[in-house]
């Protein structure tokens, strides 16, 4: 097939494309060209034969000649972890850019559009097992704004065979998001925040591939929405104690209130946001000790036969084998 990956040199979209590439598909991505990660994973989309076309999904003409010719379009491409940017910029990408790219697909008579949503849209007043009806209620401009998309997306469900994907915490080789989490722990310099207990329902990053695949592939998918988690929830500490055991650490034993880095969290994000500073703590990365996510994976099982294979222990040593062959810890 001819693939086409927007955000294809950031951690999931680079992946997908070299499992496509290795599957024997002609791979385009849209991506972003700087001096780190996506740098290196821009180089290896290249070394593998992928074409890289850098730029944004704003840009509605170079979007337009990328889509030309694809079968399948792996919409990725998304404003995420920046704190220090202005809320108008999560609409441009997250919301205009995704119409951009749907609208050319429409032009280009792809067969296939998946999007790649988020579980952000859920937001964080969340109770019990979550499943692809629950109530949506994104508590920051990212989940507002992919919520958005989301709708976008959805209203060309009779014009395009189109797949939305709300995907899990992601994690595995390639990841540079829990690098710090992993030399902290191998440090002994990590504490828990809070009392540990929130969720996570992290899916690795080989299975989330498999389960874009199958959203690419199976009839059942069309129009649907579909969310895509791990094989196994667990809890902060049981997440870190994995870690730590991963790297022969010690887990750690230090504890602390949660209430006092949150209001620190606000504080610094409002100060630092006006200028364009990247502010040191901010909220969303206090969700890490405070959001809870469990899911259903009925409906991902029922309609594409999605059925993740790696346990978080495996998973954990895999990211951790990567990490010391690249020398991040």
């Amino acid at each position: 097939m001819k693939v086409l990956i927007t955000g294809g040199t950031g951690f999931i979209g680079s992946r997908l494309a070299l499992d496509c590439l290795q599957k024997g598909d002609s791979v385009s991505v849209i991506g972003q060209e700087n001096n780190g990660a996506e740098s290196e994973n821009r180089k290896s989309i290249e070394t593998k034969g992928g074409k890289i076309v850098i730029g944004s999904v704003t840009d509605r003409q170079r979007v337009f000649a990328a889509v030309k010719g694809a079968d399948v379009v792996y919409h990725l491409a998304a404003a995420q972890h920046e704190a220090n940017i202005p809320d108008q910029t999560f609409w441009d990408v997250n919301v205009a850019g995704t119409k951009n790219v749907i609208e050319a697909s429409l032009s280009a008579r792809v067969r296939r559009f998946v999007h790649g949503s988020t579980i952000g849209v859920y937001g964080s007043s969340l109770q019990g097992r979550l499943d692809e009806q629950s109530p949506l209620k994104p508590d920051n401009i990212y989940g507002v704004t992919k919520l958005e998309a989301e709708k976008i997306v959805r209203s060309f469900n009779e014009k395009l065979e189109v797949v939305v994907i709300r995907i899990s915490e992601t994690y595995g080789p390639g990841d540079r998001r829990l690098l710090k989490l992993f030399r902290g722990i191998n440090k002994n310099a990590f504490p828990i925040i809070g009392n540990g207990h929130n969720m996570h329902h992290l899916v690795y990053i080989g299975d989330l591939i498999q389960g874009l695949h199958l959203a690419a592939t199976e009839e059942e998918a069309i129009g649907k929405v579909l969310v895509l988690s791990g094989k196994e929830a667990l809890t902060t500490s049981v997440m870190i104690e994995t870690i730590a055991m991963e790297m022969g650490k010690r887990s750690p034993r230090l504890r602390l209130p949660l209430l006092p880095f949150l209001m620190l969290a606000t504080v610094t994000e409002t100060l630092c946001r006006p200028i364009g500073i990247q502010p040191p703590l901010h909220r969303r990365r206090m969700d890490f000790f405070r959001k809870s996510f469990l899911f259903s994976q009925e409906q991902s099982k029922r309609v594409l036969g999605f059925a993740p294979r790696v346990s978080f222990k495996e998973g954990v040593a895999e990211t951790a084998k990567w990490y010391r062959a690249m020398g991040y810890i």
